[in-house]
């Protein structure tokens, strides 16, 4: 099938962040990535001109495809399937409990709302009850390769990849990248790479906190100013000094390490012991 010829025929809407995935292959391994079975019920987000979609009805029991563009929505309504719904919608304002349970999500999305999506899938570190994650089993998402090195990053990473995105996809998810996908699988081609990644979503935090929003701000400390040392991005943050230098002792912690040297686990056990020592 060939998908570059189909997409030449539409004008992709920059505002809309619009990029259509043409390379077959890479459509292939989002499938299987995606693990359908007969009795799952899938939302594709930013369906597009259907190209995924085609093959989506084709393994799933109901695909319900959300959509913001009023022409993609028209495409998409040319494909006859039974067990296709199409939503003419933002996916930041759609609630996907409304659809059923152990969803599974596959998503191309705007690359200037990562972040935002994310948050709205699976929840805020502190959203210990997040109605879209208790509703998902599993998430299959195109996003640019550098967002998608973040996402999937941990404290041993290269500079600057792990951070707060970090921290948010991994709370309530077991993360890990699929595969690189070159500019050249878009009609337009991009002027960056992407990445499929795949989410496995936990109904159960990461860490067991006494604060969830407290381990936030001591998170958002500990990479607030990545050339501080971790005293003093901590201070920054609006801790003490009194306090974080009994939290560090108690820790074994030096003072003179940086912030994104720290795993999930340990950021976690700084936050108890400053939550501790106020």
């Amino acid at each position: 099938m060939n998908y570059f010829e189909r997409a030449k025929q539409y004008r992709a809407k920059k505002r809309l962040g619009q990029n259509f995935l043409t390379d077959g292959e890479v459509i292939d391994d989002i499938i299987e990535a995606a693990d359908i079975q007969p009795d799952d019920i899938v939302v594709e987000i930013g369906a597009g001109l259907g190209f995924v979609t085609e093959q989506l009805v084709d393994y799933a029991k109901k695909v319900i495809a959300i959509e913001l563009d009023e022409d993609m929505v028209r495409e998409l309504q040319k494909i006859k399937a039974d067990n296709l719904e199409i939503v003419h919608a933002d996916i930041l304002k759609t609630d996907i409990s409304q659809f059923g349970d152990n969803i599974k999500i596959v998503a191309n999305i705007p690359y200037y709302i990562t972040s935002p999506i994310i948050a709205h899938l699976v929840g805020e570190v502190d959203d210990l009850n997040n109605k879209n994650r208790n509703s998902i089993s599993e998430i299959v998402m195109m996003t640019q390769y550098e967002a998608a090195k973040r996402i999937t990053a941990d404290e041993t990473a290269e500079q600057k990849a792990y951070g707060l995105l970090s921290i948010l996809a991994q709370f309530y998810a077991d993360v890990e990248m699929v595969r690189f996908v070159g500019a050249k699988s878009f009609f337009p081609s991009p002027k960056v790479n992407s990445a499929v990644i795949k989410f496995r979503v936990r109904k159960e935090p990461l860490l067991r906190l006494s604060d969830y929003s407290f381990f936030k701000k001591v998170a958002k400390a500990c990479f607030g100013t990545r050339r501080k040392n971790l005293k003093n991005s901590l201070a920054v943050g609006g801790f003490s000094k009194e306090v974080i230098q009994k939290a560090l002792n108690e820790l074994n912690i030096p003072e003179t390490v940086r912030g994104e040297t720290l795993s999930i686990a340990k950021i976690g056990e700084l936050s108890e012991k400053l939550k501790e020592n106020l």
